[in-house]
């Protein structure tokens, strides 16, 4: 509510400017995007994609670095790795498996990594939902220092064993690149948003190597039913810039061998259909899990947000080597824990082309599946507690360790030489992340690219499309909204639906009032003496609205001056518009427009003037509501 004072009237250039806005929103029209905007938006897009290339470099070298030095090289950790990931440097000697120094290592790590994090709260937990938030809700702004603190962050708590991603934390910091890089340059927030989503895709594409699977999952995660279009081609730009950087540091490869060829067997299409089933349902479970485990912990409100990683981190440790014992115990190797901690993408490869040492048959089946309940457990603990790790990297190697067993399962019971686990653990791959992800087009592709094979696109087509279906109502990502009507990024009609009158109005302004019999003379006597109204209401002998006299009645008077003089207010007037405090800004601003008000009365129950909206307050309302305080404060660096 406001009080009695209030700033002048407006000059008329910027209510026509309101009274525009407020047009265009209550008449929308598909404009095509301004192709000055999107050339100068492409150019700042490709600035993005080479920071996120040489950032996302430089972070995964060092990644790979401390993992090599502290897991490997110091608690004798034997790290799967896939067939393209980066290796530091070769181990010259055999390390001993120190399992009791793997019990605490997580833990400070992600204790060191959560105590950086004091530096910018957002940094905690993966990223990609603070990434979706930012977008959203904050104009595209993410704090500078966000680059480096989720760097260091994510460094501590992935180099020391916690199992996750490196692709959450890029994609955070990909983002704020590109609000940066959008900050420095003074863009709008429409072209703010567009390149921290460029960034995203950039850093994906840096890290993972999958420039359009990359660009293209950077437009489809924001959304559950949509995507970005608009933000499309500069990350597509961004992501060829950012790949590019990266294959010239590290060579170009595909990160999983596999089989030469995968033939296509349309009798095999109803097993691809009951494992996208069967692997909706783990990644239910698997996302049913996380959740409450963060939820479990944030409910823990006596221990500090940037400790609780490190409990995530400790217990890890705790669960997980007595699983590493176990199984390198079982396959003759100590140490190897077949992908349980880091990124597990080495558990994804022996799924697709299994070593020697591991087992065939049935047992070979029991030890993937036990497996994949060692991974999402241990995935849980570091994602759930806050650990600086992304959620993308296990939901990939979940989903491909679920899709190897199940591929082993069927050609054992089937006795199907054609069969090819390999091939089941690719497509589960995809489906898995693709289906709690939202993300059904861009996970195929990643997962084609990935492989350097489009052989499983027909049953990847078919079990993204089933797994996406049946995972409607579980999301991976919280702050996902169903559509761009859904985002205040993307401002609606709908939106001043959820805005009443009583909210904004003005009460106890003072305003000039006529009766039914006041003289024409009288009134462009009084008109003078008030600087806001463009309306003026004429009151009956209660005190009720009977009428408006609006500029039209002014033109009249001042072109008929002998006619007026016999005038009184009740020839002026036009038919009274008012709307009641419990309308919502919508009904009152298609009101305003439709009978020509800058403002417009409203009313109670009995008819009388209890104060005044005008189409400034009103586009003002509409854009707290949208924009929220971004509009009006953008944090420090």
């Amino acid at each position: 509510m406001r009080g009695m004072a209030e700033p002048p009237r407006e000059p008329a250039r910027r209510r026509f400017i309101a009274r525009d806005r407020l047009l265009a929103l209550l008449r929308p029209s598909e404009a095509p995007l301004d192709l000055r905007i999107l050339g100068r938006t492409l150019w700042h897009a490709a600035m993005v994609g080479l920071g996120a290339g040489l950032i996302g470099a430089a972070f995964f070298a060092s990644l790979a670095y401390l993992e090599r030095v502290l897991i490997e090289e110091h608690a004798g950790y034997i790290t799967l790795r896939a067939h393209g990931e980066y290796v530091f440097r070769a181990l010259t000697e055999h390390v001993p498996f120190r399992w009791w120094l793997l019990l605490f290592l997580p833990g400070l790590g992600a204790l060191l990594g959560g105590l950086l994090t004091r530096l910018a709260p957002e940094t905690r937990g993966g990223g990609s939902d603070q990434m979706l938030n930012a977008f959203h809700h904050q104009g595209g702004v993410i704090r500078a220092r966000v680059i480096w603190v989720k760097w260091f962050a994510s460094l501590f708590t992935l180099g020391t064993g916690g199992s996750g991603g490196r692709e959450g934390p890029i994609m955070q910091i990909g983002a704020a690149i590109g609000s940066t890089v959008g900050r420095t340059l003074k863009v709008s927030a429409r072209e703010r948003r567009i390149l921290m989503v460029a960034g995203v895709g950039a850093g994906m594409a840096a890290v993972f190597r999958t420039p359009l699977g990359a660009a293209l999952l950077a437009v489809e995660m924001l959304y559950r039913d949509d995507f970005e279009s608009d933000a499309l081609i500069p990350a597509i730009l961004a992501s060829v810039v950012a790949y590019s950087v990266v294959i010239g540091f590290f060579g170009e490869s595909v990160l999983f061998a596999h089989a030469p060829r995968y033939p296509f067997y349309a009798g095999h299409l109803p097993l691809y259909g009951l494992e996208a089933l069967l692997v909706a349902l783990v990644a239910a479970l698997f996302t049913g899990t996380l959740h409450k485990t963060h939820d479990f912990f944030h409910r823990l409100k006596k221990i500090p947000g940037w400790v609780q990683p490190g409990i995530g981190g400790l217990l890890l440790g705790l669960l997980t080597v007595p699983v590493i014992l176990w199984f390198g115990h079982r396959i003759g190797v100590p140490g190897q824990g077949i992908g349980i901690l880091g990124g597990g993408y080495g558990a994804a490869q022996i799924s697709i082309v299994p070593p020697d040492w591991l087992p065939g048959g049935w047992l070979g089946v029991e030890l993937l599946l036990l497996l994949c309940g060692a991974k999402l457990i241990a995935s849980c603990l570091t994602l759930g507690s806050g650990g600086s790790a992304g959620d993308f990297a296990p939901s990939l190697v979940l989903g491909a360790i679920f899709g190897g067993a199940f591929g082993r399962a069927a050609q054992l019971l089937l006795h199907d030489p054609r069969i090819d686990p390999g091939a089941f653990a690719l497509v589960g791959m995809g489906t898995f992340y693709g289906g709690i992800a939202h993300v059904p087009v861009s996970s195929l592709i990643m997962v084609c690219e990935l492989a350097g094979s489009y052989d499983l696109l027909v049953p990847l087509m078919l079990a993204e499309g089933i797994a996406y279906v049946a995972l409607r109502r579980y999301s991976l990502y919280r702050a996902q909204l169903p559509s761009k009507s859904a985002s205040p990024a993307h401002p609606t009609p709908e939106a001043l639906q959820s805005v009443r009158v009583a909210d904004v109005l003005v009460k106890d302004r003072e305003y000039v009032r006529f009766g039914l019999t006041t003289s024409a003379a009288e009134i462009l006597r009084r008109v003078p003496d008030n600087d806001w109204q463009d309306s003026f209401p004429v009151l009956d002998d209660d005190g009720r609205l009977r009428g408006l006299i609006t500029a039209e009645a002014f033109r009249f008077v001042a072109t008929d001056p002998d006619g007026a003089k016999w005038a009184i207010a009740a020839d002026l007037m036009q038919p009274a518009v008012s709307v009641r405090p419990e309308d919502d800004l919508r009904v009152a601003a298609k009101a305003m427009l439709q009978n020509g008000l800058r403002e417009i009365p409203v009313t109670d129950e009995t008819g009388r003037i209890v104060g005044f909206l005008d189409e400034a307050e009103t586009m003002k309302a509409y854009l707290d509501k949208t924009a929220g305080a971004t509009l009006h404060a953008i944090p420090s660096p």
